[in-house]
């Protein structure tokens, strides 16, 4: 299973929206799900890469479009995310000047868990 497979199969829930027109999606990673394997070994957490393809992933699902990252303006991983917990990502999209700006943030039992900023592109960058 790729990392793109792998978070859509843990998407439990999204796009939803908010009422201050955010995009909201849930996911579940169980403890038996192969992406904790060797990360880390006795304390087993979600990489932070999967946060960043998680936010491009919502984008895409949102926008109905395949994208592209063009640029990270910011990753801040506030706590780990562990096996078997929920994770909602509460995704801001705005379009300028022919690309998106996603920001991304994580949380866990209503606890910040992270947030990312992305610039994503619909062609190759």
């Amino acid at each position: 299973m790729n990392l793109r497979e792998a978070i859509a199969s843990a998407r439990t829930s999204g796009p939803a929206h908010d009422p201050g027109g955010n995009c909201v999606f849930e996911f579940y990673f169980p403890h038996t799900d192969a992406v904790f394997a060797g990360h880390f070994p006795n304390r087993p957490i979600l990489p932070g890469v999967f946060q960043l393809e998680m936010s491009r992933l919502a984008a895409e699902w949102a926008l109905q479009r395949r994208l592209s990252i063009r640029e990270v303006s910011k990753a801040k991983f506030q706590r780990p995310i562990l096996p078997d917990e929920t994770v909602r990502l509460v995704l801001k999209l705005t379009e300028t000047g022919g690309s998106w700006q996603a920001r991304a943030g994580f949380s866990v039992n209503g606890r910040p868990a992270g947030e990312t900023l992305l610039r994503l592109c619909s062609n190759y960058c």
